[in-house]
């Protein structure tokens, strides 16, 4: 018998975030996600770029943060996001994303998110070019909760 492709629904909008959920074959993932407001440079048209907080009960992962800019990340330089004052660097990349590795950091970007009202994520490309995606944080509290409560 053929598997089930995976199934996404989107649960919620909240002004500029999405709750989704999808059924893997691991178990269930719910996450909020959004796309940029603004990107620079302007030129470089990026349609896949989003920003993502996950909930993956079955393997035990909480307010897993990860960052795909559309391309892969240049290994040589970091991925950093910045709100405010505060700057949180991606420790981990590979396949178009950019993951922290430290859930108590991860934890710490989340408050920083349901805090501010914008974050933007900086990578560079496999050229070295700088890339700064802008996303807002309008509705991303809402977004989170939902996908929170969806993986409760």
């Amino acid at each position: 018998m053929p598997l089930k492709a995976e199934e996404l629904k989107e649960i919620g909008k909240f002004k500029d975030w999405r709750t989704m959920v999808v059924v893997e074959p691991t178990g269930t993932v719910c996450f909020a996600q959004s796309s940029p407001v603004l990107q620079a440079p302007k030129s470089n048209k990026r349609k896949n770029a989003r920003l993502f907080v996950s909930f993956r009960p079955n393997e035990k992962i909480t307010d897993e943060v990860s960052a795909s800019p559309g391309y892969e990340f240049n290994k040589k330089n970091s991925v950093t996001a910045i709100s405010g004052k505060n700057k949180i660097k991606f420790d981990i990349v590979q396949q178009g994303f950019a993951w922290i590795a430290d859930n108590k950091i991860e934890k710490k970007m989340v408050k920083v998110m349901k805090k501010g009202s914008r974050i933007m994520i900086t990578g560079y490309n496999q050229k070295g070019s700088q890339t700064i995606d802008h996303y807002s944080l309008l509705g991303f509290t809402k977004a989170y909760n939902a996908a929170k409560k969806a993986c409760s």
